[in-house]
């Protein structure tokens, strides 16, 4: 048997990896300002993280949600903590693609409602709903095809008004920041009316913060930025640091029900000590304000390399997209191979992607700008 070759890859092997660095299999030194599709939050191998896992595994790594699990408990008091959104409640699944699943399946349970609105750019997943949700047809299948999904501009008031006003609107699901879509932020104003909407019209806004959530941004969920809450966010890449978990906080306005929702391996014994251990990390190191931090001095200082390469420099936090005069394509290849850093690219062909750990400091940033200048 051979593997279903749905990925164009580097022939690259990694093969270990620390911190913000990561080696491959002939002993070559990279640097990670990419963390895996904005997964690797509190850094590779973290030795807390690793003590959590091991120790957890010693002792028992899976049991189904028919038993106690107290360890999703303690994860769902520090998530809340951390978050600020202690009243809200936790599900636990796998994958970020699950958690949106998930939340526009709950949002229709909650208002009986059917239409959904998403954004031109959009990305939230591989899954049956979540796909149409997507705005990429040549990922949707025709038996994933349904009519409950439109599509408005980014940021466009008068659009979202207009579907609004032609009622029956289920639900709302946005990310803060696109990231697949080329790191297109959603403007305060924009999240506000999202949410004015949504209390107006019995819907529900369910903010995707799967890849700018988990403090990237400089707050724990991106609409923190707005001053408003969603009624659910959906988690997942960061929240594990590599670990298969994805998650929802859901807002006390929705009432559970026995069998509404369900997973098998979702709120594991060792998904939870992942989880837990991340929420440790972030809180302890002061993550979420490094993430700002680190994320101004990024942008500022590659604004100003003065190249004229550089079209655009956008993002918030450790979300940022650059955006170029031409495909990212071969740059990013020298990048990877001259200069042994991993970037990342987006949907929009001109933009690449930094999503590093939130753990970086200046002298990565300064090893990356010393190589955008020499090569741009």
């Amino acid at each position: 048997m051979k593997m279903f070759n749905v990925y164009p890859t580097y022939d690259i092997e990694i093969v270990k990896a620390l911190g913000s660095t990561v080696w491959d299999s002939n002993g070559v030194e990279y640097l990670d300002m990419y963390g895996g599709h904005a997964v690797i939050s509190i850094g590779h191998t973290h030795p807390h993280y690793v003590e959590m896992l091991t120790s957890q595994l010693s002792k028992i790594g899976f049991y189904s949600n028919s038993v106690k699990i107290s360890l999703q408990d303690e994860l769902a008091e520090k998530l809340g903590r951390l978050s600020g959104k202690e009243d809200y409640s936790l599900f636990m699944c796998n994958s970020g693609a699950e958690a949106n699943e998930n939340a526009l399946k709950l949002a229709s349970f909650h208002n009986g409602k059917k239409k959904v609105i998403s954004l031109r750019g959009a990305f939230h997943g591989r899954t049956s709903l979540a796909v149409m949700a997507t705005d990429n047809p040549k990922i949707q299948a025709p038996v994933n095809h349904t009519d409950n999904v439109v599509f408005i501009p980014a940021g466009d008031k008068e659009a979202l008004k207009a579907e609004f006003a032609s009622g029956d609107v289920c639900a709302v699901i946005m990310e803060g920041i696109q990231g697949v879509g080329g790191i297109i932020l959603a403007d305060d104003d924009f999240v506000r009316l999202v949410r004015e909407l949504c209390d107006a019209n019995n819907a529900v806004f369910i903010a995707d913060n799967v890849q700018c959530g988990c403090g990237r941004s400089g707050k724990y969920y991106y609409e923190d930025h707005a001053g408003v809450k969603a009624d659910i966010y959906t988690m997942a890449k960061g929240i594990g640091n590599g670990f298969p978990v994805g998650a929802i906080a859901i807002s006390p306005k929705f009432k559970p029900v026995y069998g509404m929702l369900g997973t098998t391996f979702g709120g594991n014994q060792l998904a939870c000590a992942a989880a837990i251990a991340v929420c440790d990390v972030i809180e302890q190191d002061k993550l979420i304000d490094n993430a700002a931090k680190m994320g101004d001095y990024l942008m500022s200082e590659i604004s100003s390399l003065g190249c004229g390469a550089i079209k655009d420099v956008r993002g918030k936090g450790l979300m940022i997209g650059v955006e170029l005069d031409c495909d990212t394509a071969e740059f990013r290849k020298k990048l990877l191979f001259d200069k042994k850093i991993f970037v990342g690219s987006s949907g929009n062909k001109q933009v690449f992607r930094l999503l590093p750990a939130l753990s970086i400091n200046q002298s990565h940033c300064d090893k990356l700008l010393s190589a955008l200048k020499e090569l741009l």
